[in-house]
């Protein structure tokens, strides 16, 4: 059984666009390397046309998990998210216990998880430990240097 992907608006126009990219561009480019490869001779001794066929299998594979994903995505919609309590979709604004200055983070589904940016999934520890909660709650979040107390200063719906 296929599982749920979660997506916000933006995640599943990330998505559609890197498809769109991939199945157009992506894939005239290879069958032009392909094409020049073959033009070299013999193709059973040739690397650049393993490498353009390996990097043509590459592309088709992302292609298909990309369309399974949008198959079963169900995309959170902006206007329906609650800021009465933490979800995917919210923006949350965190305070580590003891110090002054918060931060934020979006809360989004697995397949667009990017932490760098903000992005935290419902499923990662961080996550899993803020859904559900309001405004003003003591999060104990686990950490590999030992669990670290937030407080939740502020929750939005997402951008």
């Amino acid at each position: 059984m296929d599982r749920e992907v979660i997506l916000t608006e933006e995640g599943h126009q990330k998505l559609k666009d890197e498809i769109e990219h991939l199945t157009t561009t992506k894939r005239r480019e290879v069958a032009e390397r392909i094409k020049e490869a073959r033009e070299f001779g013999d193709i059973s001794e040739n690397s650049e046309y393993d490498d353009a066929k390996n990097e043509q299998a590459a592309i088709e594979y992302r292609i298909q998990v990309l369309e399974q994903k949008l198959r079963n995505a169900r995309v959170v919609d902006k206007s329906e998210v609650s800021t009465d309590a933490i979800s995917v979709g919210s923006v949350v604004s965190l305070r580590e216990k003891g110090k002054r200055k918060s931060i934020d983070y979006e809360i989004v589904g697995a397949a667009e998880s990017d932490p760098r940016k903000g992005k935290l999934s419902n499923e990662s520890p961080i996550g899993k430990a803020l859904m559900g909660h309001k405004e003003g709650d003591m999060v104990t979040i686990p950490a590999p240097r030992g669990p670290i107390e937030y407080k939740v200063v502020k929750i939005a719906a997402g951008a």
